[in-house]
């Protein structure tokens, strides 16, 4: 039998507006800009919501009410419910309806979609239980698999999933990290007990992602039945193929007159023309089959570029200051005690800034423009410094007046 485990990440960060020097120590406002459509978070958010949210989650909908069997899962980012709680409520809902059926999981992270895990285990922890808590109030939901920001994974973060008391872990399923090992098997993360992993299949998760309106591509067009038969021939060899990826894959990256929207309605129906074919959710299939032994990964790995490490958030001096000069600043927010700092600071930590100020190029560099709302990874980095300056006068002038206010209440 061949499992089919869907995971899809929906995320939007909160865009850094065009913050110029002058600006510094005159406006508090960071996130938002009316005049810059490629900069204004609500406008974003509901163009992504009208050409994918909104269409993708009726055809999973329709789809579960028409295939008891079909199981989907997903993650979504705090900063993401935030936005739609705000900007795009009848979104949220519609992603409610496909909870309410009982057959879609949800997935934890870290609130901010951050790389607190790389700079501060605490922070991580807090993020984690945030997130949790947003699930728990806006779904109903108590997540048991976690999985970390763009699939960053290594034993460490494993062992501190497994010690949150999660029940799986998914990442990456690179060849450098299986080296001969099989994606489409469970494993067990090294120096843990109990905590199971899910690595994704790569090569047919991109070929929806990625492959599929590539009119260069060998086996351009992608058909609903043509997919599922490379899926039903995993049988014998594997036993649940993963297949993650980014949920703005269908009506934002591939464009609905790519056809992808019909193969997504098909899809379903062709898999289980195969009786030895099924779908399970992320804790079914830890569940339902057991470990094919230890996997051990000592270093970093995401499901970022071609590399499949933290290059695309880390490559460059401009990115590793940006991230060093934040979280530096962790101690001194958190003695403010004041929610708003903190808030700012915590979504300064969304991964997405850091990925914006990327300089690779060729393949990698394509992705990384296209996402890319500034300029130029320079503009990037320019605007989060002068934003990251102006949040720490706002913390010292905090912190200052909570000095003056214990000295004066000292004194009398």
């Amino acid at each position: 039998m061949a499992s089919v485990c869907f995971y899809f990440q929906v995320h939007q960060p909160y865009r850094i507006k065009k913050y110029r020097l002058f600006d510094i120590g005159v406006d508090s406002q960071y996130f938002n800009d009316q005049s810059e459509t490629n900069l204004n978070n609500r406008r974003i958010l509901e163009k992504v919501a009208g050409k994918s949210y909104q269409p993708t989650n009726q055809v999973l909908l329709d789809l579960l009410n028409q295939h008891p069997e079909f199981k989907i899962s997903f993650s979504l980012s705090g900063v993401l419910l935030d936005q739609l709680i705000e900007y795009s409520p009848a979104t949220l809902d519609s992603f409610k309806r496909l909870v309410d059926t009982g057959r879609v999981e949800i997935l934890s992270e870290t609130y901010y979609h951050s790389l607190s895990f790389l700079y501060s285990p605490k922070e991580f922890e807090k993020q984690v239980k945030l997130h949790n808590d947003k699930i728990k109030q806006v779904f109903g939901f108590q997540p048991k698999v976690f999985r970390n920001t763009e699939l960053i994974y290594n034993n460490d973060l494993a062992r501190a999933v497994e010690k949150l008391g999660y029940q799986a872990v998914l990442a990456e399923g690179a060849d450098h990290v299986l080296n001969w090992r099989n994606p489409n098997f469970i494993y067990q993360p090294a120096g843990t007990k109990r905590l199971r992993l899910l690595l994704k299949n790569y090569r047919l998760s991109d070929d929806i992602a990625f492959r599929f309106s590539c009119r260069d591509w060998a086996d351009y067009p992608l058909t609903a039945s043509k997919f599922a038969n490379w899926l039903s021939a995993v049988n014998g060899s594997g036993e649940v193929v993963n297949l993650f990826m980014d949920y703005e894959t269908f009506g934002e990256h591939q464009w609905a007159d790519t056809g992808i929207f019909d193969f997504l309605r098909a899809l379903p129906a062709e898999i289980m023309k195969h009786p030895d074919n099924d779908f399970v959710t992320p804790s079914e299939a830890a569940k339902r089959y057991q470990p094919k032994g230890f996997l051990d990964v000592p270093h970093f790995v995401s499901w970022a570029d071609v590399e499949r490490d933290l290059s695309a958030w880390l490559s460059n001096d401009m990115q590793r200051e940006a991230c060093y000069k934040l979280y530096q600043l962790e101690p001194q927010v958190l003695k403010t005690k004041d929610k708003g700092l903190l808030d700012d600071w915590r979504k300064l930590q969304t991964s997405d800034h850091f990925y914006y100020m990327c300089t690779k190029w060729f393949n990698d560099g394509d992705v990384h423009k296209y996402f890319n709302p500034y300029e130029s990874p320079y503009d990037a980095f320019i605007a989060f410094m002068n934003v990251l300056n102006d949040l720490k006068l706002r913390v010292e002038r905090k912190l200052q007046i909570k000095k003056k206010k214990y000295a004066s209440q000292k004194e009398n």
